[in-house]
């Protein structure tokens, strides 16, 4: 019972790094830059090449944990990404240091997946993997604070070299703590399985479309929507996603079986995170701006603007499962969804002259109802069978981060379009696309609660789908 719990702390240990290293370069790029002499492309790259790679093998992560055993992939992953922090920190040209950020990538794209597929082993109880889930939710939340204020800080007052050194420290300790508590025989939903063929055509063509969908989502903006090789690889990922369904449709033991997103609770769980990440990473990216181009703030000041946020978010996250457990998913989810979608039209009614105190009351609601969206995790993982944990929680990643990329991109669209447009000084031009940018946000994001409603309302035992076929051979949605 103890080492459940222990073996709980490792691996949201281990999330707690991939998710701090999503967040905490950005403020300290301006340090990077001065230090190493970078060009503006090597900076957008070095803040690029870890999610590039971390979207693109997400699945790959995924299906590894399912087929080599999670316990293994925890700890390759581990490794990687903590070797690669720290060839990362001490990392003294352009070059070192691009080529170190894509390995942290290969790193967390093991990792990410397998800490939450995890869970699925360590607390086979739902009651107790809810409260787990939670516990591991709200570990992610705090590393959405603390990234900010910590990339800040250290690159201001120490070095920016620290903001990948430190996480050789938590590295190792989650590697004993692991060692320790996590289970060290082979994980028996994969032994003997059928589901032990890698899949390696799925693989390549998974890999290849989210690659070149997530370098378009990165690029698009720099090199233009309608250059050549922008659209190219739109038409690339396009070609690899179909090259995947059929792939998918004619092996005999897919790594994905897309007979499973005619089950409504995983394909609409997947439509929510898709939307909840669309909101959550477009708030981050252009209020971080908003903060200290209109505002005021310094660096450090705009990433502790959002302690408080993620601390409110980190504390709902832990008592969600309660309110789940009462409520139900669907009601939960939704609500959290509703209220995001509030916040982030509020925030658009902040503007010059505002102060902190104007913004905080939007970033608490944002926050409690970014935390009643944890429940969403262990819904779609549970939505699966057991043997597909790994590649269900890499699906859900891939979800948050494709549409995340969306949030970024798409809102970066609707707030140049509108600025150009809009007359007057340059910091009031950037006001009106910000603020229009927010609405648009706050619409999608509600968008969320009527399909959280309807796809979460009643949640069954997962089986495999070869148990939920007609005699027509036709799986039964749930």
């Amino acid at each position: 019972m103890r080492n459940r719990w222990l073996a709980l702390v490792a691996v949201a240990l281990g999330t707690f790094m991939t998710y701090l290293d999503n967040n905490v370069v950005n403020v300290a790029l301006p340090s990077i830059q001065r230090e190493l002499h970078l060009s503006i492309s090597g900076l957008e790259w070095i803040a690029s090449a870890y999610i590039l790679v971390f979207a693109g093998l997400l699945l790959v992560g995924g299906r590894l944990a399912d087929v080599v055993g999670m316990r293994t992939m925890f700890f390759a992953g581990l490794g990687i990404f903590t070797a690669a922090s720290v060839a990362a920190g001490l990392a003294g040209s352009q070059e070192l240091l691009i080529g170190a950020r894509a390995v942290q990538g290969i790193g967390a794209a093991l990792l990410t997946p397998t800490a939450l597929a995890l869970l699925t082993e360590l607390f086979p109880d739902p009651k107790e993997r809810g409260a787990a889930v939670g516990i591991w939710g709200g570990v992610g939340a705090l590393a959405l604070a603390i990234g900010p204020l910590t990339g800040g800080y250290l690159s201001q007052h120490v070095s920016w070299g620290w903001i990948f050194l430190i996480n050789a420290p938590i590295g190792l300790a989650t590697a004993v703590l692991g060692a320790i508590t996590l289970p060290a025989r082979p994980d028996r939903h994969t032994q003997g399985s059928a589901n032990r063929s890698l899949d390696l055509p799925g693989l390549a063509t998974s890999a290849v479309a989210l690659f070149a969908l997530t370098y378009a989502l990165i690029e698009g903006e720099s090199r233009g929507w309608t250059s050549g090789v922008i659209l190219g690889s739109f038409a690339l990922a396009a070609l690899a996603a179909a090259g995947f369904v059929l792939v998918e449709t004619r092996t005999e033991h897919p790594m994905v079986d897309l007979a499973f997103f005619r089950l409504r609770v995983f394909s609409g769980g997947l439509a929510t995170m898709g939307l909840w990440a669309f909101g959550v990473f477009g708030i981050y990216f252009f209020t971080a701006i908003f903060l200290q181009n209109v505002l005021g703030f310094s660096p450090t000041e705009a990433g502790s603007a959002f302690v408080p946020m993620a601390l409110v978010m980190a504390v709902m996250a832990t008592l969600a499962p309660r309110l789940e457990a009462r409520f139900g998913a669907g009601r939960t989810v939704a609500a959290g969804m509703a209220l995001m979608g509030v916040a982030v039209g509020l925030l658009a009614t902040v503007g010059e002259g505002s102060g902190y105190t104007d913004l905080l009351p939007w970033f608490v609601m944002f926050g409690v109802g970014g935390g009643l969206l944890v429940p969403l995790n262990n819904v779609v993982l549970s939505a699966l069978p057991q043997a597909r944990a790994g590649i269900a929680s890499g699906m859900l990643n891939v979800s948050r981060e494709v549409f995340g990329l969306l949030g970024i991109t798409i809102l970066g669209a609707i707030l140049s379009n509108r600025q150009n447009a809009a007359s007057g000084e340059p910091l009031h031009r950037f006001l009106a696309g910000y603020q229009f940018s927010l609405v648009v946000a706050a619409g999608l994001v509600v968008v969320g609660v009527p399909i959280a409603l309807v796809a979460l309302r009643r949640i069954t035992a997962p089986q495999e789908p070869a148990a939920e076929t007609t005699a027509a051979g036709q799986l039964q949605p749930a």
